[in-house]
């Protein structure tokens, strides 16, 4: 009814014991070439995680340097809207002083 275990064998063996190993080399090669087959898929599996891991570095690397840049022209825009709000001010003073003048030149006309 039931086999007897074989020494050395577990019940995890994929020979039957009663069969016995006769395998052809024809057999065996096949055999090791299913076993290449998932090998170089995994083999191809790992370039391509590798490829994207290199990938998401440079475009990390790329991200911190852009946002660098940012900061930067921000900074730049920000020194230029100081410069824009002194030069508004300046010439905002200076119409002031030519309107002054221009209404003390017309009361010496009179």
């Amino acid at each position: 009814m039931f086999n007897k275990m074989m020494p050395g064998k577990t019940l995890f063996d994929d020979d039957n014991p009663d069969e016995g190993t006769t395998e052809r080399p024809g057999e065996i090669f096949n055999d090791r070439k299913k076993e290449a087959i998932p090998l170089e898929r995994l083999k191809n599996l790992e370039e391509k995680i590798t490829a994207v891991v290199d990938r998401v570095k440079a475009l990390k690397e790329e991200k911190n340097s852009l946002e660098r840049k940012i900061r930067e022209l921000e900074v730049l825009l920000n020194e230029k809207n100081q410069v824009i709000e002194s030069l508004t001010a300046e010439k905002t003073s200076i119409k002031t002083q030519v309107e002054e003048l221009l209404t003390e030149l017309e009361t010496i006309e009179l």
